[in-house]
């Protein structure tokens, strides 16, 4: 089967778990009242199981493109958007906001507000110790001194937060769709233009991974192409992390699944990587608001469970020199 005509078949799949996720949950809905006005079916479907798909979609699939752009990029198959920094910043930011600004009354940029703040200032401070000439190595050891400092702020941040507000650091740190509703998922439509962008650079991407010389040999200007896919990848994440907090994984494991399923090469990567992030997310959405009903999982934690173990395994293929 034609590459394309399997991308149509992730589409259709992508549509059943959407629709599924819009008519499964603790409430039952009845499907004949969704257009009844003001009826609990256009309220609970329309209100809150929609924009959550919705907004699963979005984020899922700009997590995975953003994954396989930094992949690209540093030509590394376990790097993703948390390596240089971005999730952590984010974290951060929202945690201070909660345990110290939301305090005072004092609302600043609000809560979604700060995380992205915070992944926009750990991805400038990144790219500032790189230098003028940054290489990958140099990134790379940036990204994961700021992602521990920010990772160790959010502990600290955890230990001094009041018990009333030491739960909603956990849950958002952990990542939710709890809270989404239609204003979230104006702010989501943000990382639209970003994924396309990160779509017309397939081409330098499949170009970067030949090697920076190589790439230079090409007519890529090497430098600036990087550091533009780290930015717009900074971008995505940032918005994700503000919106819903740290999703784990999505970035780093669907891109693989592409790359061993499809193809590797960077136009249908960064698409196919698109569709399937944002099928699994909305998937991973309903089965942590469905396993425990009434209770719901942060939905952090089932990406973490499902993309651990596959993690490892590419853990070790890398260390045999096989890519992905």
């Amino acid at each position: 089967m034609k590459l394309w005509l399997w991308f149509a078949v992730l589409v259709f799949a992508w549509a059943l778990v959407f629709v599924l996720s819009l008519g499964s949950g603790y409430t039952e809905v009845n499907l004949g009242d969704i257009c009844r006005q003001g009826s609990l079916t256009q309220t609970v479907v329309g209100e809150v199981r929609l924009p959550r798909a919705i907004l699963a979609t979005l984020l899922g699939g700009g997590l995975a493109l953003a994954g396989a752009g930094i992949q690209g990029v540093f030509r590394n198959p376990l790097a993703d958007p948390a390596l240089i920094g971005i999730s952590g910043g984010a974290a951060l930011f929202a945690a201070i906001y909660i345990v110290f600004v939301s305090q005072m009354g004092f609302s600043l940029v609000g809560l979604s507000g700060s995380a992205f703040l915070g992944g926009l200032i750990a991805t400038l401070l990144v790219l500032l110790i790189g230098g003028r000439q940054p290489d990958l190595s140099t990134i790379l050891l940036a990204g994961i001194a700021i992602n521990a400092i920010c990772l160790a702020g959010v502990g600290l941040m955890s230990y001094l937060a009041p018990d009333q507000t030491l739960r909603s650091v956990s849950f958002w740190a952990l990542g939710s769709f709890n809270h989404i509703g239609w204003a979230e998922v104006s702010v989501g439509l943000l990382v639209i233009p970003a994924m396309l962008r990160l779509i017309s650079l397939s081409l330098v991407l499949d170009v970067l991974i030949l090697g920076d010389r190589e790439a230079a040999h090409l007519g890529v200007s090497v430098i600036p192409r990087r550091i533009e896919v780290i930015l717009w990848s900074a971008l995505i994440t940032g918005i994700s992390v503000s919106l819903v907090g740290i999703i784990a994984f999505v970035g780093l494991i669907v891109p693989h699944f592409v790359r061993m399923t499809f193809s590797a090469k960077h136009v249908f990567v960064l698409p196919f990587s698109a569709i399937i992030g944002g099928g699994l997310l909305v998937a991973a959405d309903l089965f942590s608001r469905s396993l425990l009903a009434p209770v719901e999982l942060p939905v952090g934690i089932v990406t973490t469970l499902l993309g651990a173990p596959i993690f490892v395994i590419l853990v070790a293929r890398w260390s045999k020199g096989l890519w992905l």
